[in-house]
This record gives structure tokens, C-alpha cells and sequence, in this order.
């Protein structure tokens, strides 16, 4: 089953999405990064190869020819027909459909009273699920 984790009180959901997906390069895990909206997806493309000079991190979007040999997806789309289920990284306001095909699940939540009230929401859903699930606070 799906181990779940929520980041709350993010303060700018790219950045907080690039560090967490340093460190679990640094980890040497497998990322997928789900967000339904292709504009969101491409700022955190922008926003990968700037976050530090001195790592890279490999990433394409989920329908690049690349995505089998790539560690860090960008997706939009199907979940399911994902190259790797080990982390997904959910930026949306939603339940990713197929999210239980990962090991892992991280769930970023900015401080906005309406994307806090949709995570409330979510973290029920997979509490009734039976889903193993935490909660961290950023600072």
C-alpha cells in the first residue's frame, strides 16, 4: 500500500517540489511529478534546471521519447502508463488517478486556505483507504 506523506504550509509549492526532488536524487529514487496543469509543469522545468548549480537533475515530461531512462517525469497524464512507481510528487489539488501504483507519495500543500482545505479533503480519502499516512509542517 501506498506510503503517504503531506507537506503543509508550503510557501511556494516549485521550489519546496525542487528541493524535495534534490534530495531524493541525492537518495538515488525515481520521481514522478503529477500536476493536471501542463503550465504548472513546465515552470517546474524551468524551475529544475536552476535550482542549484551544482546538481543536475535528469527529468523530462511523461511522453518524451526519453521518460524510460529518464528519473525525474513530469506528468499530466495517465499515471499508469508512468516508466517507474517508486515517488510521486503530487502537486495538484486532487487525487492522482493511479496513485497507488507508487511506493510513495508526497503531497506538497501550500499555506492558501483553498488548496489546505482540498489536502484536508485528500488526507481523509486515503485515511479511509488505509493508507499509512504523516504530516510535516514546513518551516
Amino acid at each position: 500500500m501506498t506510503r503517504i506523506d503531506f507537506h503543509s504550509n508550503v510557501a511556494d509549492k516549485l521550489h519546496y517540489a525542487c528541493r524535495l526532488i534534490r534530495k531524493a536524487r541525492a537518495a538515488n529514487s525515481k520521481v514522478v511529478v503529477y500536476h493536471h496543469d501542463l503550465a504548472v509543469l513546465r515552470h517546474l522545468d524551468e524551475a529544475l534546471w536552476t535550482i542549484s548549480e551544482a546538481d543536475f537533475l535528469p527529468h523530462v515530461m511523461a511522453d518524451d521519447a526519453l521518460a524510460s531512462m529518464t528519473p525525474i517525469i513530469l506528468s499530466n497524464t495517465r499515471l499508469d502508463q508512468s516508466p517507474h512507481f517508486e515517488l510521486l510528487v503530487n502537486l495538484s489539488a486532487t487525487v492522482p488517478d493511479h496513485f497507488s501504483l507508487f511506493s510513495r507519495m508526497i503531497e506538497i500543500v501550500s499555506g492558501e486556505q483553498q488548496d489546505t482545505l482540498a489536502a484536508r479533503e485528500r488526507y481523509r480519502y486515503y485515511q479511509q483507504q488505509g493508507h499509512t499516512l504523516s504530516h510535516n509542517v514546513a518551516k
